[in-house]
């Protein structure tokens, strides 16, 4: 057996339509949505940070999905595609049909703007998971660096961890008050970093506390992600600074200073 291999899965990708349940405010910037449905039978996510694509309405109040062919997604001819945006699945219960999404509230862009008013009845379409990058259980230690649009992808890496898990999160969130708890079996360290009103994609708090982490004997997983031009540059100071090999950690730009782009949130 291949020590620290991981795996990629590839699913099939199924366009869904889903009814809002229930919704509820978890902190001043995070709105959760719970999605139900008979179309979420048969839903699979097999990693903590998969991401399903999920469709709002447009200018007309419609949801227009599309079909997945050789060239891409294509939408019906002559009708508005929805408004379409990457989130991370935080938690599916296939017993109860459920489905849980959390927004981060930003106050633009049409996926926050739409999760801020969501209510029960209200309809959205959703697509994917088109694969899951499992990533080795047998590592060490776990380094989970995120701000506040990797918080679903963290809360759900801790709920699904072992109890002999070894974990240590850098989480960055806009103020004190958008902590949130993060139940887990692992051994873990949470760290929250909050910005205090200032840009997240000037802030290098995420930066500090990474190169701050005392050494440790054994091998370590880092999971980075935040916005793309920081999530790069932590990356590039583990490789070059710290020696980890490529294949030790994965980042991912959740998002791009300057564009309207709410992914992964």
């Amino acid at each position: 057996m291949t020590l620290h291999a991981p795996r990629m899965l590839r699913h099939t990708v199924v366009f869904r339509s889903l009814d809002v349940l229930r919704v509820e405010r978890l902190t001043p910037h995070m709105q959760r949505v719970v999605f139900g449905g008979a179309e979420l039978r048969g839903f699979l996510s097999a990693a903590p940070d998969d991401h399903v694509k999920l469709f709002f309405p447009n200018a007309s109040g419609e949801i227009v999905t599309p079909t997945l062919g050789p060239a891409g997604l294509a939408y019906p001819p002559g009708r508005e595609p929805s408004p379409m945006r990457d989130y991370t699945p935080r938690r599916y219960d296939d017993a109860r049909g459920e489905l849980t999404v959390d927004f981060v509230l930003h106050g633009d862009g049409p996926a926050s703007t739409w999760a801020a008013q969501a209510a029960p009845g209200q309809r959205i379409g959703a697509g994917g998971p088109r694969g899951s990058f499992v990533v080795a259980d047998d590592f060490d230690r776990y380094v989970l660096v995120g701000d506040e649009t990797a918080l679903p992808a963290i809360g759900r890496w801790l709920e699904e961890m072992p109890a002999h898990a070894r974990v240590e999160v850098l989480a960055e969130i806009p103020e004190a008050a958008d902590r949130q708890p993060l139940d887990t079996r692992a051994r873990a360290d949470v760290a929250w970093l909050a910005r205090h009103g200032a840009p997240a994609e000037r802030s290098d708090l995420l930066e500090q506390a990474l190169r701050a982490l005392p050494g440790h004997d054994g091998d370590t997983f880092y999971w980075i992600a935040a916005e793309s031009r920081r999530a790069r540059a932590m990356r590039l100071w583990l490789a070059q600074e710290r020696g980890v090999p490529k294949e030790w950690m994965k980042a991912t730009g959740y998002w791009k200073a300057g564009a309207d782009d709410d992914e992964d949130e």
